[in-house]
């Protein structure tokens, strides 16, 4: 009897993750996208990030490429893989804003991909080349509110092979924080797990322009 009811309560816990495990054990990505000026007018700027530099020009960067289990994700994985040098780390803060965020993404999540560092990067290089970025929010001159709906819908429009299920959209202290897309191991569109599908239902979410 306890152990049934240890399995339903287990059933009923948030998702789950593991720290440790072994590299390449895994069965699918989510990619996620941050908007960088909400991102800065959050936390970046009282960092002192250069990601945030004014003329800069950053919009959707690339947060990380996250293994994930159906139901829960590895983290700090075990791997026999050197990790990435300096420049390594250097060559991609085109797309994800610094360095230093390359480097954790690579200790927390890119270990547990079972790639090399180098065939990591490109791995995430690859996958945020394989989405359009929706222009019009480029476009905008002054800080708006929007329902989190309306950022779904302009991907989906500009990304025909994605369907709702691929994608979430997630908010943070009122603002549009992420667009999370899943992908299969060879990097194609699949729907997400129960868990990454949590779409953020804010109907006057803030959206920073690109400074």
């Amino acid at each position: 009897m306890r152990a049934w009811i240890a399995a339903i309560l287990l059933g009923l816990a948030g998702p789950a993750w593991a720290e440790g495990e072994r590299a390449g054990d895994f069965d699918y990505y989510v990619m996620s996208l941050s908007w960088s000026p909400n991102w800065c007018a959050l936390e970046g700027r009282a960092k002192g990030s250069p990601q945030c530099d004014r003329g800069r020009g950053y919009g959707w960067v690339l947060h990380g490429l996250w293994p994930q289990y159906e139901r829960g994700w590895p983290s700090f994985c075990r791997t026999a893989e050197r990790d990435p040098s300096r420049s390594d780390t250097a060559q991609m803060a085109d797309i994800m804003g610094t360095s230093g965020l390359a480097w954790y993404q690579w200790k927390k999540h890119g270990r547990c991909a079972g790639l090399s560092s180098a065939a990591y990067f490109a791995a995430a290089r690859e996958a945020y080349g394989s989405v359009t970025r929706p222009e019009v929010f480029r476009k905008l001159k002054d800080p708006i509110t929007l329902p989190a709906s309306v950022v779904e819908e302009a991907w989906l429009k500009d990304n025909p092979d994605l369907g709702a299920d691929m994608l979430t959209v997630t908010c943070k202290a009122g603002r549009i924080q992420e667009v999370r897309i899943c992908l299969t191991k060879d990097l194609e569109p699949r729907d997400c797990g129960r868990d990454v599908v949590r779409d953020c239902t804010m109907r006057d979410a803030g959206f920073e322009p690109i400074r």
